[in-house]
């Protein structure tokens, strides 16, 4: 019952900083009004479980998350041939598209609910999350990449490998400055400088890095979330400048960058230009797609990128699962693996998971039950928990490089023990 993933939309607002608007629904089960009572079981029938997901495929800035939805396809389609969830066939209709557009994110999440009347949303993957309230409101499973405030706390929400940017009183994933403090020879008199966008999520970014990184013994020289979300800065001469004199006048060991690919290709082409000879890293460009351009492969050459799973390169089994799932989703075709895949496949096997533990019953009121016991070991994103990954982190990552035009392994995959968040 998958249908094909729709076409994408030709175009897409600009991201603006906006309050997520939710105005009140009322309980029952008409069609159009939205939430259903406890203990429903809205878009479940007797042979079908009916879910949808809302990515960012387009973006004013030209920065794509498409295949996030290829990903969660690949994981349903496996899923369906091994029985669907207890006997029922996952009946996913692809994703909405928001295109980095906050009321486009609501307006998305309404109309899964209200028209489509899913029983859960997988994957969400943006930059923003305003229909997270909605969502909870009207107690949606909904499963994403943690990078969100929205992913920390919430009943009905869970990131496929945890909270990443906790509240105070959970704790923080230390894989990117243990990582890179391995790489460096370790953190000690080392320096950092860490930039990201002028958005929630930016601000989330380097609250949560800058303690990690000196928490791991770096010296955090510069932390600003100063870059504008809305385009990617023609001239980035202002911030060259003010990260190379910010080491006490000094260059800094190490530039963190937590933005996204046009964003990040920018800064490294200037910092590069400018002379200097640290390391670079940030947490969004593996991606072999990118390496079909060659001067996106000349500016991300030499780069750290974060992950928070396990490495294409793994010999693990499910990581051959993984690739193979994918082929077949893409209709047998070979084509180039992205972390947009890894997220849209492990948001969606995360809830077939929980949901498989539901039992035959399934309503909201079952899966949750069930999510509050929920562990297993092992995965792509290592061991898995909740509701503790509706707190924290599950704490495991690598780091790759791009070298000579291919991605190899810098620091292995590793689980690392999290610190507490202040």
């Amino acid at each position: 019952m998958l249908r094909p993933i729709r076409t994408l939309a030709a175009a897409a607002a600009a991201l603006a900083l906006v309050s997520a608007c939710n105005s009140a629904s009322t309980n029952g089960s008409s069609p159009g009004k939205g939430g259903d009572a406890p203990g429903n079981s809205r878009g479940v029938s007797a042979d079908s479980v009916k879910v949808g997901g809302i990515v960012s495929m387009t973006s004013a800035g030209g920065y794509s998350k498409k295949d996030t939805d290829l990903g969660a396809k690949a994981r349903y389609l496996r899923a369906n041939a091994e029985g669907g969830i207890n006997g029922r066939k996952i009946d996913y209709l692809g994703a909405e598209d928001d295109g980095q557009d906050p009321a486009k994110n609501l307006a998305a999440a309404r109309k899964l609910v209200q028209q489509d009347r899913v029983f859960a949303v997988a994957p969400m993957s943006s930059v923003t999350f305003s229909g997270a309230d909605f969502l909870e409101q009207e107690k949606v499973p909904t499963f994403g990449w943690g990078t969100l405030p929205s992913f920390c706390g919430p009943k009905h929400i869970y990131g496929f490998n945890g909270c990443l940017v906790p509240t105070p009183g959970g704790t923080l994933n230390q894989t990117w400055p243990e990582g890179i403090g391995q790489i460096l020879g370790g953190a000690q008199g080392k320096s950092v400088a860490i930039i990201a966008n002028d958005s929630d999520a930016g601000k989330f970014g380097i609250r949560t890095f800058q303690q990690g990184f000196a928490s791991a013994g770096f010296k955090v020289s510069y932390a600003k979330a100063s870059v504008p979300a809305t385009a990617v800065p023609s001239d980035w001469s202002a911030y060259v400048k003010e990260i190379l004199a910010a080491n006490d006048g000094k260059a800094p060991d190490a530039v963190v960058s937590v933005m996204q690919t046009p964003n990040n290709i920018g800064l490294f082409t200037a910092l590069k230009r400018s002379g200097y000879q640290g390391l670079l890293s940030d947490p969004t460009d593996y991606d072999p797609g990118l390496l079909a351009n060659a001067a996106t492969k000349q500016a991300l050459d030499g780069v750290h990128v974060l992950l928070q799973f396990q490495p294409f390169e793994s010999t693990d089994p499910k990581m051959a699962q993984f690739k193979a799932d994918i082929k077949a989703a893409a209709g047998g075709r070979e084509i180039p693996l992205n972390m947009h895949m890894l997220t849209g496949y492990m948001s969606a096997d995360l809830f077939v998971s929980i949901a498989q533990k539901a039992g035959k019953d399934l309503t909201v009121e079952s899966f949750q039950a069930a999510a509050q016991g929920f562990s297993d070991t092992g995965t792509l994103v290592g061991d898995r928990s909740e509701p503790k990954g509706q707190k924290d982190s599950f704490g495991c990552g690598a780091l790759v490089q791009l070298k000579n035009g291919a991605y190899e392994v810098s620091v292995p995959f590793k689980c690392y023990e999290p610190i507490p968040f202040k």
